[in-house]
């Protein structure tokens, strides 16, 4: 489970209520929603709340660093609220279903001096494609 809520507690973001309802829909373990996903559920937990403020919430979460946007194909954007702990991502090729992983090693260490061109690398993105069970029948 993220600790997404508590986090934000903590800097003193300001809770109203839509602000809230997205942090809790983004709040959880695997959660790599779309802005249209966040914001359908957000209307089945508050009703009144509009388009525009999701995003405008997303945006802002974005900005402080707590949730990441995530781009793991030519799909919409999706929102990672495990901002704090570095991981990457196993995909679906077939359904899309996102999984956190965090393997071990340091993918960092593993591009050679040869191969780095003069660049400071400073991360890291891995994506792991693949075919999820429920799309494999199994």
């Amino acid at each position: 489970m993220s600790d997404l809520l508590e986090r934000l507690r903590g800097r003193g973001w300001r809770m109203t209520a839509q602000r809230r309802v997205v942090a809790e829909v983004l709040d959880g373990e695997h959660v790599h929603l779309t802005a249209d996903e966040v914001h359908a559920r957000a209307v089945a937990k508050l009703p009144e709340i509009s388009r525009a403020t999701v995003y405008n919430t997303l945006g802002e979460l974005v900005s402080l660093g707590e949730v990441l946007e995530v781009s793991t194909d030519k799909r919409a954007k999706r929102y990672d609220p495990n901002a704090h702990r570095p991981h990457h991502h196993l995909v679906c090729a077939r359904c899309g279903a996102i999984r956190d992983v965090h393997p071990t090693g340091n993918p960092l260490a593993d591009l050679p001096d040869t191969e780095r061109f003069g660049f400071t690398v400073s991360d890291v993105e891995v994506t792991y494609r693949g075919v999820c069970p429920d799309c494999t029948g199994a």
